[in-house]
């Protein structure tokens, strides 16, 4: 857990920076990270960490020295490599709920120091700092397969977004109003740059949801568009996914890069459709497959031993993962993993 010392810093941290960078993941967690601490200063600039899950000095520096900062916060992003950090000028704030790394000058917030074994999104601990929207930070959570502990509040102000009777993680985000917001936060991060840039511009502008999910205003049907025209290609992808579950424990489907990338999504939907296979979505970019892997036994253990030998990497949280293996090695990494899940 942060401290209530720990999130008072935090939030001096805010409010003292008159020119704030916040790089953030590219799923709703922190993409609702980014929304929340934005919309609290309303100032700064946001950048997507698209490319992998690390920030590095040689992809991202270009961005410091452009925008110029006074303050640059790092939000739900699982690897900061250190020269990134050697290459700035400015304090730098990292915020995150990953497997804890050991960074020199910078001021690092991440629960799982005191709790290895603690799993709170990065947005929970924004909404914590900022005590305003709730509705994002609910949308965040539920993004990352966690229920907060204010969902009884957020059920009275928001019944039309989350039921009382719905208190199962998987229930919530596929059978809820505010799983479907999770659905269009994260299908606005897919597409062009342009496209993507402009729908979180107009996110952070966004005051109450029904924008969004009845189309009131002009802000809230360019998001729903965009995310329709996304939905089309990830039904399609799921209904494929679908077809190749067999009897084997593994259900394995791998597409090509021509198509948007929501391994993260198809895999967490399958997973919760079905309980009981190992779910292993995969996109192939160049000579490299990038994974997303779900299991309803812990996974970590299993994927690092599998990677032993392998031309790869990959890591994540107990239940969901992401690897990126090359693609002449992924036969062999498959087999690893099967070999691993029998004895598991």
């Amino acid at each position: 857990m942060l401290s209530k010392k720990q999130l008072l810093q935090l939030r001096i941290e805010l409010l003292d920076s008159k020119k704030p960078l916040f790089f953030f993941h590219d799923d709703p967690d922190g993409l609702c990270s980014f929304i929340l601490l934005y919309r609290f200063v309303s100032n700064g600039k946001g950048v997507v960490v698209k490319s992998s899950p690390k920030l590095t000095g040689d992809l991202f520096i270009n961005k410091v020295k452009e925008f110029g900062p006074d303050k640059i916060f790092i939000l739900d992003i699982p690897i900061v490599n250190q020269d990134f950090i050697d290459a700035t000028n400015v304090p730098v704030i990292w915020i995150d709920h990953h497997e804890p790394l050991k960074r020199e000058r910078i001021s690092y917030y991440n629960g799982r120091l005191q709790n290895p074994s603690e799993y709170i999104p990065v947005s929970y601990w924004c909404y914590q700092v900022t005590k305003q929207d709730m509705w994002i930070s609910m949308v965040g959570c539920i993004g990352d397969a966690y229920v907060p502990d204010f969902r009884e509040e957020f059920c009275e102000k928001c019944p039309d977004l989350l039921s009382k009777d719905l208190k199962d993680i998987g229930e919530i985000q596929y059978n809820s109003m505010v799983g479907f917001l999770v659905k269009i936060f994260s299908f606005i991060l897919k597409g062009k740059t342009g496209d993507v840039m402009k729908c979180i511009k107009i996110l952070t502008r966004i005051e109450d949801p029904q924008e969004i999910l009845q189309q009131k205003t002009a802000r809230g049907k360019f998001i729903y568009k965009h995310f329709e025209k996304i939905n089309q290609t990830y039904q399609a992808l799921i209904e494929d996914a679908l077809k190749h579950r067999t009897d084997d424990k593994i259900l394995l489907y791998v597409y090509e890069e021509d198509k948007i990338s929501v391994t993260a999504d198809l895999a967490n939907e399958l997973s919760h459709r079905i309980e009981d296979k190992f779910i292993i979505i995969g996109r192939k970019k160049g000579d490299e497959i990038k994974l997303s892997i779900r299991w309803k036994k812990k996974i970590p253990p299993v994927l690092q031993q599998a990677l032993v030998g392998i031309d790869g990497y990959g890591g994540g949280h107990e239940y969901a993962c992401g690897a990126c293996i090359k693609a002449l090695d992924f036969d062999q990494f498959v087999r690893n993993l099967r070999a691993l899940i029998d004895k598991a």
